[in-house]
């Protein structure tokens, strides 16, 4: 699954450590989602959408259809 997480957050001039801290993940975690070698649990990809006032689908890309 790809994400718009890395451009959303720089737009917003926030980084990984602060997303994170407001997800209550790691940096890492953070990282690793962004970089498409982690993917979210939905719980979280909801926390993550809600983070930047935007769905899911306007987060997160299908790459398996």
């Amino acid at each position: 699954m790809k994400n718009h997480i890395r451009e959303l957050r720089q737009a917003r001039g926030w980084s990984q450590a602060a997303l994170a801290e407001h997800l209550g993940v790691s940096r890492n975690s953070v990282n690793s989602i962004e970089n498409g070698r982690f993917d979210p649990s939905l719980p979280l990809a909801f926390d993550i959408a809600e983070a930047f006032d935007l769905s899911i689908e306007e987060v997160f890309i299908r790459t398996d259809e």
